[in-house]
């Protein structure tokens, strides 16, 4: 940690942006305003802000990183991953411990903390996945919650046979969630519907990654975002509907938020950036590079339309679902489009990719830019105001941002573990210069300072209040009561005994 002096920047957050100096101090935030002068030079670290933007580091809600998958292991680790995320001006991942259909959670999480606290640079923290339903499971979900900091658990709608559960689980897990104080996150899409499509797909000779979007098509993301709002509805559950890659699953969710649900969409990079059209690419290995899922949607108006409702506010955080296989892995489905690796990069080009597409374009400010971010995943997630904010006792998780500077992004200079970056080529206005973790300056014109192991584990308290507040309320006064009315006392008709 060090004592650092942010001088003659403009710090933006969340709700305001001011001319201010920063001082950091014990890897807290000790002071922000304008011509701060700390009584003693000794140790202290000047760095020069002027002209530039500083921004709380930002939180990625979605990585998969090391992840065992389809077969083979994401490329990216816990160092190499949170490494591409610091150049990124990402100070925060939230990963995902998933065990396999009749596993310990709390094996999962200790598996998951095994691989990451020896090699993260930044901190991170932790969902767990509920694969299957059990009493023991419900009992290892209030143990998380209450003991190990995990207030996220996410369900998955699809991957059939792997990790898909049907409504009756959902509706047990998310009871569960409400219960411990806990967000219910699901991966929406129809899993029975996906393998039928798979099947049609394969019986017309379509093998290859076209075949991967056409069997999934945003409808069975649509349908399975609707019924999973009204099971998680039916129980007064916050849900947090992950990776929103369609304009019609999107719609849903905007619908329901102005129907006054409680009920959260995370649109990724990825979706924002880019379209599906790249699964008709006639290079097989470049098309594959693409399929993640839910697909990138070939409507070439998805991405403008998901930064319209992430600007004003129908969708609410942003993630990348970074999970990376280089093509040799990818190549596992060369006949089989089911069998390619599902997953993409985002994690050092996120930030980036949302500065070009939302607020240099105009459709969002820089306090929105924040917003979506960082500043509402702390405060879903629980973590605010340590994360998502420059304030007096917050982390000093602090990116120094380059509004007017442009980079091309390209898998030659990235920093991910594969050879092929989905936004390869793209020109963004928005580039972070400065990064600093913890308290210390990690990343800077380009060079690192990171030690892995550097970064630490957050836990995360139940009942975030920004998220429970309503839930809470609506438990008190929306209640059903009976009606009271006089016993019937007219007669009742006999049954027939019917026989067996």
């Amino acid at each position: 940690m060090e004592r650092i002096l942010i001088r003659g920047g403009r710090v933006v957050n969340a709700d305001c942006s001011e001319e201010a100096d920063v001082l950091v101090e014990g890897g807290l935030v000790r002071a922000v305003g304008p011509g701060l002068r700390p009584a003693s030079s000794a140790g202290l670290r000047v760095v020069d802000a002027a002209g530039l933007l500083v921004l709380p580091g930002g939180v990625d809600t979605h990585t998969n990183l090391q992840f065992p998958f389809m077969g083979t292991q994401s490329k990216d680790d816990f160092f190499q991953g949170t490494k591409a995320a610091l150049a990124g001006g990402t100070t925060m991942v939230i990963d995902f411990a998933i065990p396999q259909k009749g596993g310990s959670l709390i094996e999962a999480f200790e598996k998951w903390r095994g691989w990451a606290d020896p090699k993260v640079c930044c901190d991170y923290a932790l969902h767990v996945a509920v694969t299957w339903w059990s009493d023991k499971v419900k009992e290892e979900m209030k143990l998380l919650a209450q003991e190990k900091g995990v207030n996220s658990f996410k369900m998955f709608m699809a991957y059939k046979d792997l990790y898909m559960v049907g409504d009756p689980e959902l509706h047990a897990a998310f009871s569960q969630c409400k219960e411990i104080g806990a967000i219910a996150q699901v991966h929406a899409e129809n899993g029975d519907l996906i393998a039928e499509g798979a099947k049609k797909m394969l019986a017309l000779g379509i093998t290859g990654p076209e075949g991967h979007e056409l069997s999934r098509p945003e409808e069975v993301e649509a349908e399975a975002t609707q019924r999973a709002i009204t099971i998680a509805s039916s129980v007064n559950c916050p849900l947090f509907v992950v990776h929103v890659m369609s304009k019609s699953a999107a719609k849903v969710i905007a619908d329901a938020r102005r129907q006054g649900k409680v009920v959260y969409g995370e649109p990724i990079a990825a979706g924002l950036g880019l379209d599906g059209t790249h699964y008709w690419h006639k290079e097989w290995h470049h098309a594959a590079a693409y399929v993640m899922g839910p697909p990138l949607r070939p409507d070439s108006t998805t991405p403008d339309f998901l930064m319209n409702l992430l600007a004003n506010g129908d969708l609410t955080v942003t993630g990348t679902d970074n999970c990376t296989f280089d093509i040799c892995q990818k190549a596992l489905g060369k006949d089989d489009f089911r069998k390619i690796p599902n997953g993409l990069n985002g994690l050092e080009d996120r930030m980036s990719v949302i500065w070009e597409k939302g607020v240099h374009s105009g459709k969002m400010d820089e306090n929105r830019f924040v917003a979506v971010t960082s500043t509402n995943a702390a405060k879903i997630f629980n973590m605010y105001p340590r994360k998502g904010r420059i304030a007096v006792g917050s982390d000093a998780d602090i990116v120094i941002w380059d509004p007017k500077a442009t980079r091309t992004i390209s898998a030659k200079t990235h920093h991910h573990a594969i050879d092929f970056n989905v936004f390869e080529g793209m020109v963004c206005h928005g580039v972070p210069v400065v990064t600093i973790s913890r308290g210390k300056v990690v990343y800077q014109n380009g060079m690192f300072n990171v030690t892995a192991g550097e970064g630490k584990y957050i836990p995360r308290e139940p009942f975030p209040e920004y998220v429970y507040k309503r839930i809470k309320q609506r438990d008190q006064v929306c209640q059903p009561v009976p009606v009271k009315r006089a016993p019937y006392v007219g007669k009742v008709i006999s049954l027939a005994t019917v026989p067996k």
